[in-house]
């Protein structure tokens, strides 16, 4: 009774702009992670071209995915390795050197690059999934029957949720805040259960079954003496980046619980020592 009062309470109290500002959170947070989706698919197209040249095949190639596939992705592929490393150094060093916030209050720019890194990743994500759907390979199953043992796609799991959490951190949040309420708030255990379940929901829809195609692909060019193209390398290299995050994040989780079970022990016996001391007196 009591845990339902306190939902119905959390649920009546809040409030048409705050649902708003949770949804708009979590929806910009996911682009992430739809980041990862969008480059395997990409991959996997690049794949399928570089296979009908192979072959010497007359079959004419969809305008739209040749268009897109000849447009390198850069600002994409950097966008998305900046957040990974600067994920990475956070884990690592427990401080983030992307964005440091600036004392002007007037120039925020903070707010500003964070607002061009927001538009930028959401304007090359947003045509890249139409490319793909147009061309109709969103639904294509590239990883060749090859497939990760459970461990492996658990900790890529962590390093990709640390790393959307840094993205919802350091981009969203500021962009999100500023324009629903004016000004910074608290991140609250809401918002983190919100996104969180949103990565859920992706990653059991589509992500877990298709993002493996960023570190097959490479490995099976390779096999097939084909050109490795700096696209392929790059989805390699995020891929192993983001289970590099998963297994900082674990290290960190056990040495965090470590560290509790030291001082709650090193506490409990300074306490029992006056009673020690009070018997043999």
């Amino acid at each position: 009774m009591v845990w339902q009062q306190k939902a119905k309470h959390l649920f009546t109290s809040v409030s048409p702009r705050e649902i708003f500002y949770l949804f708009t959170l979590t929806l910009l947070s996911l682009l992430l992670p739809l980041s990862f989706l969008l480059l395997a698919r990409l991959s996997g197209a690049q794949y399928y071209l570089q296979s009908l040249r192979w072959n010497h095949s007359s079959q004419p190639f969809p305008y739209v995915l040749s268009m897109f596939l000849h447009i390198n992705p850069a600002f994409l592929y950097f966008l998305v390795s900046a957040v990974s490393v600067a994920t990475l150094i956070h884990g690592l060093t427990g401080k983030i050197t992307l964005l440091s916030q600036s004392p002007s209050p007037v120039l925020r720019p903070r707010l500003y690059t964070a607002w061009i890194l927001l538009c930028t990743l959401q304007v090359c994500v947003g045509l890249g999934i139409e490319g793909t759907i147009a061309a109709g390979v969103d639904d294509s199953d590239s990883t060749f029957g090859v497939a990760r043992n459970f461990l492996s796609r658990v900790i890529f799991l962590l390093g990709l949720h640390e790393t959307m959490q840094n993205w919802s951190r350091i981009v969203v949040k500021p962009v999100v805040d500023d324009t629903v309420f004016g000004v910074a708030t608290k991140e609250s255990l809401i918002e983190r259960v919100a996104i969180a379940a949103g990565l859920g929901s992706l990653w059991w829809w589509k992500l877990r079954d298709e993002v493996e195609t960023l570190v097959v692909m490479a490995e099976a060019k390779k096999e097939q003496l084909m050109d490795v193209g700096m696209g392929d390398f790059v989805g390699w290299w995020l891929y192993y980046l983001t289970v590099t995050i998963g297994m900082v994040r674990i290290v960190n989780g056990l040495m965090w619980i470590a560290m509790n079970s030291l001082c709650r022990r090193q506490t409990s016996i300074s306490s029992a020592e006056p009673c020690g001391n009070d018997d043999n007196v």
